[in-house]
Parts: structure tokens; C-alpha cells; sequence
């Protein structure tokens, strides 16, 4: 495959990884743990610990298999056609929902520079829109552009986890006091798992080199290490930004607060230091919503080219780009955040929300039966799978249970493009 088709290097492909594990979720958790105290910490490392094995077994995968065009072409391959199409429609569909919520995020922190824009809900929806339809048009032109993209505004999200670290250490090098001045919760065996599960989603996204490795040169070797590598550098950095915010700040005042890094670094540096970081927070959900649209073409694309279905789910233009589902999925986040704000589909964001959460699950747990059915990894394999059910029990019955009504919302699709499919090669 020539070097248009296969644009991005081991840094690239990192970028991607972190880009899209850096969305808006970091933003706000230091807010959400902050109630489970020490116990959030724990959870951090669990969640990390899961994650690393998970990762251990999709890097097996993509050694094994470097020939397919992605993670959801080697489930396909290994576990059949029908779970293939399955685990990448709930996937596909994971994508689109996530991308409405983050887009609006983003445009509300952007509200902080132009008021106007958060006076409504609809205009922060409208604002929402704007960021997806040129992140789309970005990446109609093809995968280089939006990897170039996903370098810069990777590097530009750093830079609040950056000044929220230099504020640590200048903390702990004058003594540390901030850190023991507030009380927090004690470390609590019963609220483990919720407080895993908030932590494992903002871990989630950390598979996304593997999903566009027809894209990466030399995959056996650059798919690997961007997955760990990015995996472990964000996690750890997670864990640094978000127990520190944590242990520096009263947990009411964090948990009350939509912008806990920003209220953090306002309280020490000041508020332009704390409009600045809205700022650049608005560029870290704008760097994910590109990852997430750049997957929305490259997932109906890779089960096209891996024998899942058939060419005209996925027809790509001059660059390469498979335009109809990409645009698609831009539509239906479109949708759900007009809908959401206007009230007329409130519910139906809610219920799509929920279905997210646990809809990512399902790949993880995919991958791990793909390397127990190819008797690969199946120490790592085992860890991975009761890991996933621990995370999913976690997010809750209703949540599971969305899940799996998910899965089978694809079974349409899925003997749809397998008949037509039959009738082309028949006719």
C-alpha cells in the first residue's frame, strides 16, 4: 500500500491515540471523583491496569493479523461476519453519540470568549453543529489532514494538563500543605466499582490506531507501540491532573464546578489564566470530535475492505474518505444535539447517552474472544473479559442491558448487506 494510503508514522498514530483518549472527559472528572476521595485513586489504577491488558491483547491481535484494515476486520475475520458487523455497528454508533455531547462541551467552554453563544441551549447546540460540519469538511479531504489536525490540537490540549502539573509541583515544592488542608473520603471497598467505571471512560478511546491500521505504516510494529505507548503516558498523566485538582480543592466545591481544571488553575493563577484554559479545554473536545469523525468514516470502510459488507456501505471519494457513512454519522450527532436542546429529543439523548456508555464495552470484550479463539494471549484474554464485565456491571443494569439492545439494532443492517450483497454477486 503506497504512502498516501498509509500516512501516518509512530507519531501520528500516537497523537491519535491521545488525541482521542483527551476529549472533555478529563475536564470534568476531577468534579466527579472528587466524592470518592482516595477510593478515585484506586480507581485510576485499576482502570489503567484493565486497560494495559486489554491493550496487551489487541497488540497481539494486530501482530498476528497486520494484514487486515482494523481491530473491528480481525474480530470479523476471527469471531464470523455477524459479530464482526455487530461489534462495529454498537462501536460506529458509540462514536456519533459521543461526538454530540463533546461538540456542545466544547462550545460552551468557547462560550467563555463569546457570551452570546451560551445564552441558549439551542445556540451552544447550533455552536456544536459548526464544529462537527468543518471537522467533517476537514476530514472529507482525506486521512493526512486530519492526522496533521489531530498533532496540533493534540499538542494544544496538553497544555492545561501541563500548567495544572507545573501548579502541583510548585505546590509540593512549597511544602505540600494544600494537599492535606481538606478532609477527603477514605479509601471504600463499596464504591470501587462506580468510581472505576467513571474513571475507565475516560480511558476509553485508547484502541483507535488499531481500528485505522490500514492507515499506519507498518502496523505490526507503529499500531503497537502508539497503543501503549499513548495508553500509558495518558493514563498516567490522568492520574497526576486529576488526584491532584482532587486533594488541592474542597470536594464540594469541586463537585459543584462544570469546569474543574479551570477553577483550579483560576484559583492559583488567576482568572485570564482560567479563561485561557476554557479556551484551550474547547480544543481538546474539538481534537477529539475530528478522531471521532476521521473513526465514522474508517470503521464502515475497514468492514467493507475486510469482507463484512459490501462496497456501497462504504464508497470513498479521491482521497480516500468513505463520504457516506462519515457524513452520516455527522448528521444523526447534528441531530441529537438540536433535538436535546430544543427539547424535542431530550429523552432520545438520554437514551442514546446511556447506550454509549456501554456500547464501547463490547469491542473490548470482542477482542479478548477473537485472541481465546486463535488461543492467543489467553492469560491477558481472560483478565480483559472480566475486567469488561466489571465496568459494565458497574454502569448499571439499564446501561447493560441499552447495551446489548444496541448490538441487536444491528442485526438489520447486517443481513440487509449480506442479501444485497448476494443479489450483486448472484446477478
Amino acid at each position: 500500500m503506497s504512502d498516501e494510503r498509509r500516512p501516518f508514522g509512530i507519531w501520528t498514530a500516537a497523537a491519535l491515540v491521545v488525541g482521542s483518549m483527551i476529549g472533555a472527559g478529563i475536564f470534568v472528572l476531577p468534579g466527579q471523583l472528587a466524592p470518592f476521595g482516595w477510593t478515585g485513586l484506586a480507581a485510576w489504577i485499576a482502570a489503567g491496569l484493565g486497560a494495559m491488558a486489554i491493550a496487551m491483547v489487541i497488540a497481539d491481535l494486530t501482530r498476528a493479523m497486520p494484514q487486515e484494515p482494523g481491530l473491528i476486520a480481525i474480530c470479523g475475520e476471527v469471531l464470523g461476519p455477524m459479530p464482526g458487523v455487530l461489534l462495529g455497528w454498537s462501536y460506529w454508533v458509540s462514536l456519533w453519540c459521543a461526538t454530540a455531547v463533546v461538540a456542545t462541551t466544547a462550545a460552551s467552554y468557547l462560550s467563555t470568549l463569546w457570551t452570546p453563544l451560551g445564552t441558549t441551549p439551542l445556540r451552544l447546540a447550533m455552536g456544536g453543529v459548526v464544529i462537527v460540519s468543518l471537522l467533517t469538511l476537514l476530514n472529507l479531504r482525506g486521512a493526512r489532514a486530519a492526522g496533521r489536525f489531530q498533532i496540533v490540537t493534540t499538542l494544544l490540549k496538553l497544555i492545561p494538563l501541563a500548567a495544572v502539573v507545573a501548579i502541583l509541583a510548585s505546590l509540593l515544592f512549597e511544602g505540600g500543605g494544600e494537599f492535606t488542608e481538606h478532609a477527603h473520603q477514605p479509601f471504600a471497598a463499596a464504591s470501587l466499582t462506580p468510581a472505576l467505571t467513571l474513571a475507565f471512560f475516560a480511558i476509553l478511546s485508547f484502541e483507535t490506531a488499531s481500528m485505522v491500521t490500514e492507515r499506519v505504516q507498518d502496523p505490526a510494529r507503529n499500531v503497537v507501540r502508539a497503543t501503549l505507548i499513548g495508553l500509558a503516558t495518558t493514563t498516567l498523566l490522568y492520574i497526576v491532573v486529576c488526584m491532584g485538582i482532587v486533594l488541592a480543592l474542597p470536594a464540594e466545591e469541586l463537585a459543584a464546578s462544570p469546569a474543574p481544571l479551570s477553577l483550579f488553575v483560576e484559583r492559583f493563577w488567576g482568572s485570564g489564566a482560567g479563561v485561557f484554559i476554557a479556551l484551550l479545554t474547547a480544543v481538546s473536545g474539538i481534537g477529539y470530535v475530528n478522531s471521532a469523525v476521521l473513526l465514522q468514516g474508517e470503521l464502515p470502510l475497514t468492514a467493507v475492505r475486510g469482507g463484512m459488507m459490501p462496497a456501497w456501505a462504504a464508497p470513498t471519494n479521491r482521497h480516500d474518505v468513505a463520504v457516506r457513512p462519515m457524513v452520516l454519522g455527522s448528521v444523526l450527532s447534528a441531530v441529537l444535539m438540536v433535538g436535546g436542546a430544543t427539547g424535542v429529543g431530550a429523552h432520545l439523548l438520554d437514551f442514546m447517552l446511556r447506550l454509549t456508555t456501554a456500547a464501547a464495552i463490547w469491542i473490548y470484550i470482542g477482542v479478548a474472544l477473537s485472541a481465546l479463539m486463535l488461543r492467543r494471549s489467553r492469560a491477558w484474554a481472560a483478565i480483559s473479559i472480566l475486567f469488561s464485565l466489571w465496568v459494565l456491571y458497574g454502569a448499571g443494569i439499564e446501561a447493560g442491558g441499552l447495551g446489548i439492545v444496541l448490538i441487536l439494532l444491528g442485526l438489520p443492517l447486517y443481513y440487509a448487506t449480506r442479501r444485497f450483497s448476494s443479489a450483486a454477486v448472484s446477478g
